[in-house]
């Protein structure tokens, strides 16, 4: 095995590297823009790419370059290949959607803070939708939470992967702290029963929605 850079990801072509700053919830600054375009120019980046989970891929650095862009970038690594949380992405919500019932970018930003250093038998995404228009896919998440007029939808198992599957509704009508703490007993039973790299879809085909709800419910 290569020696990999920190938080690096190596390439296809086994030269180059990529590396994925972290964007709780895709929200950025012009500060961090600037420092992003900063660093392409300078180390020469050949792509930058906006990935599915609301975050920016620089892709195509040199080895010896990625701890100077780290340090240049001055922005925390975003998981990508770690069994961990990976990202939590969300819709704009009532910050500005003119059809947002539900705070989706305040919630998200919660459960990132919460979640994002829990170690975990696979990657997680989580998917923050602040109506049911569902732009922050919470079906086709590990874990989803849908915002309704009279509270938050909580959902488990989705997939956007080769074996798709839409996430089963565990619970409705949620307050937001109801949601941070079903979360944590929801990936705190996923900690303790799925195998190791087996993503939620599967673990909840393989434990069954009926056993999952008498655990955590």
């Amino acid at each position: 095995m290569p020696d990999i850079p920190k938080g690096a990801i190596l390439q296809r072509d086994k030269e180059t590297y990529a590396i994925v700053p972290r964007t709780p919830v895709g929200l950025v600054s012009p500060e961090d823009l600037e420092r992003i375009v900063k660093v392409a120019r300078k180390y020469q980046i050949p792509v930058i790419k906006i990935t599915s989970g609301q975050r920016f891929a620089l892709v195509g650095m040199k080895k010896d370059d990625v701890d100077k862009i780290w340090e240049d970038l001055g922005m925390d690594v975003g998981k990508a290949t770690e069994l961990c949380l990976h990202y939590v992405q969300a819709c704009p919500g009532t910050t500005v959607c003119k059809f947002g019932v539900k705070d989706s970018l305040g919630l998200g930003m919660e459960v990132e803070k919460f979640f994002s250093g829990m170690d975990l038998p696979a990657k997680v995404k989580i998917g923050v939708s602040g109506c049911p228009l569902c732009c922050g896919e919470s079906f086709v998440r590990d874990i989803g939470i849908l915002g309704k007029k009279k509270g938050w939808t909580f959902i488990v198992g989705g997939s956007s992967a080769r074996r798709p599957r839409i996430g089963d509704v565990l619970i409705e009508d949620l307050s937001g702290e109801e949601i941070i703490n079903l979360t944590k007993q929801t990936l705190e039973y996923y900690q303790d029963k799925a195998k190791k790299r087996e993503r939620m879809a599967r673990f909840v085909d393989r434990i069954g929605i009926e056993n999952i709800k008498e655990a955590i419910l």
